[in-house]
């Protein structure tokens, strides 16, 4: 059997020029294939005529603990410097093309390797950080599309990724000899995928005529190569990966609501500052969704474009009713104001989520700024026995993320 310490996560960047990595304080990771398959019936014959077989639908479901790390957010979306300190910060947007490969190594508990499951081509689909409450773990949790699941074993049992920056125009030769790759038994090719990435741009290429392989010399040869191309080769092999998992013993363990820090401001007040700081929360939770337009044609099998068409953002503040602050911000008043009328809040709202590594707040981590948010729900709801609720809803559809605080804005 398969105990969960012997299964080893690992995401592989499609577009950019970054490598893979293992995915850290993974809580769950939960992926299911639906098969599309139709059945057949005709009139005139008792029975099943037969089944019309389409591409299988992949939803794949990551849990994380909060451990102050953007890595897993720059592999899905293929950027490996935005969101870094003094870098343009990570955006919706950035998650519009980008695809990625996940692929568990498996050990079973006798040490023996048994295999790798692989999801090829992921997208992601949308995202969410939960601060359940004040002492509680923070949670993210990540949702991806893709349409196909593949179990590699036997010969073919370790899925390879072989990265390589050509120096020159005649430097378009890259030797897979240290892992070399094995026959793929229903395709009969060696190479899985083989991906050029040129000026930012990812282009898969074509066998024969974008690359040849040659399986005597171990050698992956590139057509009309120019210097500064990324290649990346994936293929499987019986020979085991450089690194399967690396334990990530940096970054903390996990970390609670009482290292988060939330502000909420009008942009149109002026730049935030710390008396937009949102006391007395008792919880918080960010959600990503978008609406995905990954178009396949006529002919092929395979997605041949990828985009989203619609993003939604949803920032839900919970809290015991005590003062007004926050309707005094969406109302865009002072506080002590005489009057709140909902009718007539405002629908350009910030809201800047900043992680710390511990309570004391010393450390910035990383932060969301989600702006352009209107309110759509607000409820007081009042219980036998309870405190009185005050939970706000905004609505939006533009998200900030940056380990840099002044690309935040505070």
């Amino acid at each position: 059997m398969i105990n969960y310490s012997y299964y080893k996560p690992r995401i592989f960047p499609i577009g950019g020029a970054g490598v893979s990595a293992e995915i850290d304080r993974a809580q769950s990771i939960d992926p299911t294939v639906t098969m599309n398959r139709d059945k057949v019936n005709e009139i005139g014959r008792d029975g099943t005529v037969g089944y019309v077989k389409k591409s299988p639908s992949v939803t794949y479901a990551v849990k994380q603990l909060e451990h102050g790390n953007i890595e897993f957010f720059q592999k899905l979306a293929n950027e490996e410097t935005h969101g870094n300190a003094g870098e343009a910060a990570l955006t919706l947007n950035d998650f519009k093309t980008s695809r990625s490969h996940i692929c568990a190594y498996l050990t079973d508990d006798d040490g023996t390797f048994r295999g790798t499951l692989l999801y090829p081509e992921l997208r992601v689909d949308g995202f969410s950080l939960s601060i359940g409450d004040p002492q509680g773990m923070i949670e993210r949790s990540y949702n991806l599309v893709g349409e196909s699941a593949i179990i590699w074993q036997g010969n073919n049992k370790y899925f390879i990724e072989v990265i390589d920056t050509l120096g020159s125009a005649g430097d378009n030769t890259i030797s897979l000899a240290a892992r070399a790759p094995v026959l793929d038994p229903d395709t009969s090719a060696y190479m899985f995928k083989v991906v050029r990435v040129r000026a930012g741009i990812a282009t898969d290429l074509t066998l024969t005529t974008d690359y040849t392989y040659d399986s005597g010399t171990t050698t992956l040869t590139i057509v009309s190569a120019q210097a500064g191309d990324v290649i990346k080769a994936y293929y499987t092999s019986g020979t085991a990966p450089v690194t399967q998992f690396t334990n990530n013993d940096v970054d903390v363990a996990g970390i609670t609501g009482e290292c988060a820090s939330i502000y909420m401001y009008v942009p149109a007040s002026g730049h935030p500052a710390s008396t937009d700081y949102v006391y007395r929360l008792q919880s918080v939770t960010l959600d990503v969704k978008f609406t995905r337009e990954d178009p396949r044609e006529i002919g092929n099998k395979q997605v041949v474009a990828r985009g989203i068409k619609d993003k939604v953002v949803t920032v839900t503040t919970g809290r015991k009713l005590e003062q007004f602050t926050i309707e005094e911000v969406l109302r865009g008043e002072v506080a002590g104001f005489g009057k709140i009328d909902v009718d007539k809040m405002r629908d350009d709202i910030s809201i800047i989520v900043k992680i710390y590594d511990d309570n004391t707040k010393t450390s910035f981590k990383y932060g969301f700024l989600a702006s352009g948010l209107t309110p759509s729900d607000l409820k007081n709801g009042a219980a036998v026995r309870e405190y009185t609720n005050a939970d706000v809803t905004l609505t939006g559809e533009t998200l900030s993320i940056s380990e840099d605080a002044s690309v935040l804005g505070i």
